[in-house]
């Protein structure tokens, strides 16, 4: 819906320049024409408004040489260290955080940053650097801190230039052109086909056969069928649903009426149930700002099923003599929700809150929705009145305590916003721009050097099925050449690739749609598709590679690496698989035990008897505690933390313990969310497993708790 024309600026320009405050330098001038801002920021999304007025301001300051383009290219995409230096400060710099440093350093006038850092950060480098420069310390070491009125745009508006919110419509249109009415067409993302002819009528108005005061309002929602000329000549306004659980409680509420619950047979209860159902409600839409610590996929759930559940309520309230909580559960977390939800532990986690909304415990007066008392029950005697004025107490910005999420919810909350932010700047970037002097041509040939001098030579898939042929005894063998084999692919991808774009770029070969992908993502330090920089993906390639090495030479590994696995499924399934053959069981019927080993991978030197022992993981959420041997609150400001090592180990007809552990999923990255392969599997889910605690299931499963495969740096 982001189309402007010419035209468009030219009116809005000239129309700043005719009102706008004269003043007696340019300067000041300049400075009183801000209409064009203003009009673009009201047709822009929240979420633009920022990336716009920075994109600006950067312009500006780039027209007059105050920004280095080496470094705002770094500011966009990060950097690829130079060399290679210990962390000097482990106790609190992250080792995402010491990479982007030595990447920073790789700069001109932040050579010696990292030798340097962290004792003359307040001293030499406060003093040396501007703004911008300091801007780009703070994306290395905080990334999370980096982030209408109707009468004025009627103003702005025309007699042909409609305002666009988003048919008897040529008769009624025609009638108001006539007779100087407005006239408002609703939702026309709805009626595509009559698009274009709403296009012509509007094409067709003739300033001098029109009235003066005929206006035309459209609302849509955003719609690729939407006429762009329409959109590049209108005047544009965005309307978002409100944000936030106040601001959802106080919409609710300002539509309810006293005689709503003046006629249930049940009006207290009504009426507790209903300010839980209306929290749970808020509390469903904003856990999507937190990612997958929310929800694994954004659902967009709507009023229609909150009204529902309302009506659903008060129905099984004046029905049954009881209130029917595991009814309520299930048509709302089951049926009205939960038939949005399409990932399993999506619908656990809805389960698990709703737990907290609909239980006996809320018809209590004064009960305690987060542990602070900020959201808590209130006196059921009160009206509408009463309950408008206690939500308008609560907080404006909602904490991660309502939502069961730990303070750190909201640095990964805000460093998401600060990497998307920057994403969406790189991909307004041109094409063709150049950084430091050097052109996208001999930065991205720079870079395919770099590549191609560290990755290695594919395995010899020959000599590796004799070492380890197919046994039947051990399905590892099998495993091996799998992996081989995929990466094998995978090698000879990229060793093709980046020979075809060096041609490409000398002009030895066309230029392809997916080789300019290729460049592009080079070029801001991209491993397409993949969630690393550049520097991190070759680096993890290259110890993906050096664990399958270290496997083929010194045999089948005491402990396995799972994150190095390419489909770390078909290694679980060997595991069972050589149990099942040793014992003459259906594998169908085996299942994991697992339990954690508080030792060093280095420290284990032989297999177990049965299963195996695996590391690697990270988990997010909350982090592993030795000393009690269960997982336990995070740190502040401590996102991930590394596990220790798990063994798993094959049982028959095994089952789960309904008590004193977390069934904690395993992810191979941080989106968490995926898709169903043709095996049968999630491109991103790997498996659960189970982790000792002393905590309910539901308080991890509402922090979102995970083990992760590779982080994003």
């Amino acid at each position: 819906m982001y189309q402007y024309s010419l035209e468009w600026f030219l009116c809005i320009f000239m129309a700043g320049l005719a009102n706008s405050e004269k003043a007696d330098t340019v300067e000041e001038r300049i400075a009183n024409i801000n209409d064009l801002y203003s009009n673009v920021c009201r047709s822009l999304f929240e979420k633009n408004k920022l990336m716009f007025a920075f994109l600006l301001c950067a312009r500006i300051m780039m027209n007059e040489n105050k920004i280095d383009m080496a470094e705002w290219r770094y500011l966009l995409s990060g950097g690829m260290p130079a060399q290679e230096l210990t962390n000097p400060a482990v106790s609190w710099l992250s080792e995402r955080a010491w990479q982007d440093i030595l990447g920073l350093s790789a700069l001109d006038n932040f050579r010696n940053l990292a030798e340097s850092f962290p004792e003359h950060l307040q001293g030499q480098w406060d003093t040396e650097l501007d703004s911008f420069q300091k801007l780009l310390v703070l994306r290395c070491l905080r990334a999370d801190r980096l982030t209408s009125d109707l009468s004025v745009v009627f103003k702005e508006s025309s007699l042909t230039t409609p305002l666009i919110f988003g048919p008897w419509a040529e008769k009624l249109m025609l009638a108001a052109m006539e007779r100087g009415h407005w006239v408002f067409f609703q939702n026309c993302h709805l009626a595509p086909s009559w698009m274009p002819s709403l296009e012509r009528l509007i094409e067709n108005i003739s300033p001098v056969k029109v009235h003066k005061d005929f206006r035309m309002w459209l609302t849509s929602l955003p719609s690729n069928k939407f006429p762009v000329s329409i959109l590049q000549n209108g005047s544009k306004m965005t309307i978002e649903p409100p944000k936030g659980i106040k601001a959802n409680l106080q919409k609710t509420y300002l539509r309810l009426t006293n005689d709503f619950f003046s006629s249930s047979t049940k009006a207290s209860h009504l009426k507790a149930l209903l300010l839980s159902l209306c929290l749970f409600h808020g509390i469903s839409l904003e856990r999507r700002k937190f990612g997958p610590l929310g929800f694994n996929i954004p659902y967009d759930f709507t009023d229609g099923d909150l009204n529902i559940c309302i009506s659903q309520v008060k129905m099984f309230l004046d029905e049954y003599q009881d209130v029917p909580y595991k009814v309520l559960k299930y048509t709302a977390g089951e049926i009205n929700y939960g038939g949005r939800v399409t990932d399993d532990w999506d619908r656990r986690c809805l389960l698990s809150v709703l737990e907290d909304f609909y239980c006996p415990a809320v018809l209590e007066d004064g009960h305690f929705y987060s542990s602070s008392g900020v959201y808590r029950q209130i006196d059921t005697d009160l009206d509408i009145k009463g309950y408008l004025a206690y939500i308008r107490g609560l907080p404006i910005n909602d904490t991660p305590e309502i939502f069961g999420l730990h303070d750190n919810a909201n640095i990964s909350f805000a460093q998401n916003e600060s990497f998307a932010l920057l994403g969406a700047l790189v991909r307004l970037q041109p094409r063709a721009s150049s950084a430091g002097g050097k052109s996208l041509e001999e930065i991205v040939e720079e870079i395919v050097a770099g590549i191609v001098e560290k990755i290695p030579r594919p395995f010899n898939i020959q000599d590796v099925m004799e070492m380890f042929p197919v046994l039947y005894e051990e399905s590892m063998n099998t495993v091996l050449i799998q992996e081989v084999i995929r990466y094998n692919n995978l090698l000879a991808v990229i060793s093709q690739s980046l020979g075809d774009i060096v041609k490409a770029l000398k002009g030895l070969v066309v230029m392809s749609s997916e080789l300019e992908l290729m460049a592009s993502s080079l070029f801001i330090n991209v491993a397409y598709p993949s969630l690393k920089p550049l520097a991190s993906w070759v680096s993890d390639l290259i110890q993906r590679i050096n664990f399958l090495q270290k496997w083929i030479c010194d045999g089948i590994p005491p402990v396995f690496w799972i994150s190095g696995f390419f489909f770390p499924q078909a290694f679980l399934t060997g595991t069972l698989q050589n149990y099942a053959r040793r014992s003459g069981i259906s594998i169908d019927t085996i299942g994991f035990d697992f339990e954690v080993i508080e030792k060093l991978a280095s420290e284990i030197t032989e297999k177990p008897n049965t299963g195996c022992y695996i590391h690697g993981l990270f988990v997010e959420g909350a982090r592993w505690d030795s000393e009690a041997g269960q997982i336990t609150e995070c740190r502040p400001k401590e996102l991930y933390t590394e596990m220790v090592l798990i063994r798993l180990i094959p049982e028959p007809n095994r089952k789960a313990p309904t008590s004193g552990v977390y069934i904690c999923p395993i992810y191979k990255t941080l989106t968490r969310a995926g898709t169903l392969s043709t095996t049968g599997h999630s491109t991103n889910y790997v498996m659960a497993v189970e982790l000792p605690t002393d905590q309910s299931q539901g308080h991890w499963i509402k922090r979102g708790v995970a083990l992760i495969c590779a982080l994003d740096y």
